[in-house]
């Protein structure tokens, strides 16, 4: 606990926070969950052991790496396969991967081993277990890999250019935990210390896996990658539509994520006397982040002129940090720049000040879900949808672009797609992402006339969805994203940037409107660095 905390400015409203065009700029943090979990084994000095490593001279076969944290033992089995190039796809429907994992609940025995390597690559299609905790797999950048490999064999080291650019040798497709295909379910572990925190556990397989990708290179090149360079290679990630929904379907969770991080921001916002130190700290800060900026492209033209112009209003802002009198003053000449830069600047000053925000990580988690308090009436109701949710008034669902998209499960792989409805036949599958028309047809439904509002979902009953979805927002104020998600104008994209923000990605590589690739754990502390004085890696820069 801290002594003191000091004044704390207003948080953000969520009329301004909870809009896609800023969620869609949104950056990591040291609240984002990769981060805290590497601070959880930096602050335990936790160790990685290789147990088991069954590899032919070309990298194919198994290992296995346990760590401990906070007196839990957990083991990455990892699966390594000879593919085929034309095999290798980000896509969902894949059926083969160069790599596929499994983190597993303490030290698996021969027998765990041989069944792991057996079902892991089967990946949706293999069977688990209650000791079987995250379920991935990952694909080669070919391109990295090669070089990585070439190098080696030659007796020197990659190119750092390379390294900057791609940033990872391997990429994951996907981080399955929760029970999902067969797995333990979340209960089993959400009261183990240092799990407690969202996507702690798929976090850690994610470290893992990232440390397997550094061994397994060095064993095929036959050579010791540069630390600084092996640094600074995280893990990838391709991610599609199927993470989008997530955000509509833990409403509460959101809040949680949300309210932590304008909380943190917040509490930097009331430092009143930026002492010396702290003022070196943020231009320090200021000038990682225009080097990341500088390091950061990507092959949409779209988007990496978006990223040069961040990148040169970054440069220009960045003589504000000359000489802050307060925080407030410095996040004030903030507020008349783009929303990206906005978004970095709130990203900077809550990695500043680390011992007013730390502290915060503890309320992330959605223990009990919606704890809401019913309406007195249909009146009360009606209210809070007046107040609460005017925008989705506003909107005219009769017109075609307002209601053009349409959410649904894909009967193949069980994923989230979008379809068009004016386009496409499927909309009679249609899962109820679309909240802000389920409101306004609520509200046109209720009438001048006080009732109780069991009594009037029991004659309207299609209208209790979005009933307790009024409720929720009206005792989670950052729970709704305050935008038409089945509108032509919604980019899933931008609520895919949000998620990834809080996992700790970074380098967003959007290759459309509905998937982008990501670096996860690009900086951090290699398996045997981890100790206190290793939790500044935040926006990496190349050597």
């Amino acid at each position: 606990m801290k002594d003191f905390v000091p004044d704390t400015a207003p948080l953000r409203p969520p009329s301004e926070v909870m809009r896609l065009a800023r969620m869609g700029a949104m950056m990591p943090t040291r609240l984002s969950f990769l981060r805290v979990l590497v601070r959880q084994l930096c602050a335990e000095r936790a160790q990685i052991t290789r147990r088991t490593w069954d590899m032919t001279p070309e990298g194919h076969g198994r290992a296995v790496f346990s760590i401990t944290l906070s007196g839990h033992t957990y083991s990455l089995v990892a699966v390594s396969n000879d593919l085929p190039p034309d095999q290798r796809s980000d896509r969902v429907i894949a059926t083969a991967w160069d790599a596929a994992f499994v983190l597993y609940d303490g030290v698996p025995d021969a027998a765990d081993v041989d069944r792991i390597a057996a079902q892991a690559p089967l990946q949706e299609a293999g069977r688990f277990g209650p000791h079987d905790l995250v379920l991935s797999r990952a694909n080669k950048s070919v391109r990295m890999w090669n070089a990585c490999v070439s190098a080696l064999q030659s007796g020197t080291q990659p190119d750092p250019a390379m390294i900057r650019d791609i940033g990872y040798l391997m990429r994951t497709t996907a981080v399955y935990g929760n029970g999902k295909f067969g797995i333990a379910d979340r209960h089993l572990i959400a009261d183990r210390p240092g799990l407690g925190g969202p996507f702690a556990v798929e976090m850690l397989a994610v470290y893992m896996i990232r440390h397997f990708t550094l061994e397994l290179v060095q064993h095929v090149g036959r050579g010791t990658l540069d630390r600084s360079l092996a640094r600074h290679l995280g893990i990838g990630n391709a991610t599609g539509l199927g993470m989008a929904p997530f955000l509509v379907t833990h409403p509460v969770l959101f809040n949680n994520w949300m309210v932590a991080r304008e909380t943190a921001l917040a509490r930097v916002r009331g430092v009143q006397d930026v002492t010396p130190d702290q003022s070196k700290r943020l231009k320090t800060l200021a000038e990682r982040a225009a080097r990341h900026l500088s390091e950061w492209h990507v092959p949409a033209p779209d988007h990496d002129a978006a990223l040069r112009d961040l990148h040169r209003d970054w440069i220009r802002f960045s003589t504000c940090f000359e000489a802050p009198d307060t925080v407030e003053t410095l996040w004030q000449m903030g507020q008349s720049e783009s929303e990206p830069l906005q978004e970095l600047l709130a990203a900077l000053l809550i990695e500043a000040f680390p011992d007013l925000v730390d502290d915060l990580v503890a309320e992330m988690g959605d223990p009990h879900g919606p704890l809401t308090v019913p309406f007195a009436d249909t009146q009360s109701l009606k209210s809070a949808i007046e107040r609460d949710w005017a925008w989705a008034l506003q909107l005219d669902y009769e017109q075609a672009d307002e209601c053009r998209r349409f959410w649904y499960v894909s009967a193949a792989k069980l994923e989230p797609r979008l379809g068009d409805r004016h386009a496409e036949p499927g909309a009679d599958l249609e899962t109820p992402l679309d909240i802000a028309r389920r409101v306004a047809a609520l509200y046109a439904a209720l009438k001048d006339i006080a009732t109780p509002v069991s009594a009037f979902l029991a004659r309207h009953p299609g209208h209790a969805h979005a009933a307790s979805r009024v409720a929720i927002l009206h005792r989670y104020p950052y729970a709704e994203i305050r935008d038409n998600l089945i509108a032509a104008t919604c980019r899933p994209i931008d609520m895919l940037r949000c998620k990834l923000s809080f996992f700790g990605a970074t380098k967003f590589d959007p290759k459309s409107d509905l998937w982008t690739r990501i670096t996860l754990a690009q900086g951090a502390p290699l398996g045997d660095e981890l100790g206190p004085s290793r939790d500044d890696w935040w926006l990496p820069t190349g050597e």
